[in-house]
């Protein structure tokens, strides 16, 4: 039997790996018979291929042989094995793309045939509902149509920036943790609105819808948040009351603080 040749391989399809490939089939991006899905988990991987019309394997070797992309999607510590094992496979003719927090692109470059290109990215969790921030970078190898394939399988799940590796721990400690930030804000504000007597459905709903329209409101007008935040702040007002208690509770410290403990653990993990 002839293996079919895949344009892309999903390699570890967890939560990301497989909110990808799902994405890159409903957007078009890629055609069903062009995925393949592989999972060391053989239900898991082939609960994801059916869902999509794909293709499923076991063997990450196998599944590096037949396609023209791979996407690393495993956790940051089965990196290394991970490559160790599909080495034979690789080639400089095809884009590894990796989504391992913290594995720099000169680790899994060393791991892999000399002049493969190689592109590190950092999504987060909002990608399984096509909101997700993704931000990438390149190896020395990766050329422009490289940085294509990526801009459209990571457009699919949200918006996608292009930065110096370097910058890509305090990418993970603001919007790869960034989403838990918000959970734990959204839940406390949720929690707020039933002590004053709101149901908790409801109280929730307010919270989120509020939180969504906020961010909205900053990547659509691009105006500082400063500036927003003060144009609902009237002198006297409720929200300038509401402002005060933030601040006396440090939320703004905190918040940056939360930021700068999770880059220096994403800079511990690879190193």
């Amino acid at each position: 039997m002839v293996e079919q040749t895949k344009k892309i391989a999903f390699i570890g399809v967890g939560a990301m790996g497989s909110a990808l490939a799902k994405s890159a089939v409903a957007s078009g991006v890629y055609r069903p018979e062009e995925v393949l899905v592989c999972d060391i988990a053989e239900p898991q991987a082939r609960r994801v291929a059916n869902e999509i019309g794909a293709e499923s394997e076991v063997d990450p070797a196998a599944a590096v042989r037949r396609a023209s992309t791979v996407v690393i999607a495993v956790k940051p510590k089965d990196v290394s094995g991970l490559l160790d094992a599909v080495r034979p496979a690789a080639t400089p003719q095809k884009l590894f793309i990796s989504v391992a927090a913290g594995i720099s692109i000169r680790t899994i470059e060393g791991l892999l045939p000399e002049g493969t290109p190689v592109v590190r990215v950092m999504p987060n969790t909002p990608c399984l509902v096509g909101a997700g921030m993704s931000v990438y970078a390149v190896g020395s190898s990766a050329k422009p149509q490289h940085e294509e394939v990526v801009s459209r399988l990571f457009g699919a799940v949200g918006l996608v920036e292009k930065a110096e590796e370097s910058l890509l721990d305090a990418v993970t400690g603001l919007s790869g943790s960034g989403p838990a930030y918000f959970f734990l804000m959204l839940e406390a504000l949720a929690d707020g609105g039933v002590k004053m007597g709101l149901p908790r459905t409801l109280a929730l709903k307010l919270a989120a819808q509020t939180c969504l329209g906020a961010a909205k409101m900053v990547l659509d007008t691009g105006e500082h948040p400063a500036v927003l935040k003060d144009r609902v702040a009237s002198p006297g007002g409720t929200t300038i009351a509401g402002l005060s208690a933030l601040e006396e509770g440090r939320v703004r410290w905190s918040l940056i603080r939360a930021v700068e403990l999770a880059t220096q653990r994403s800079r511990e993990i690879g190193s």
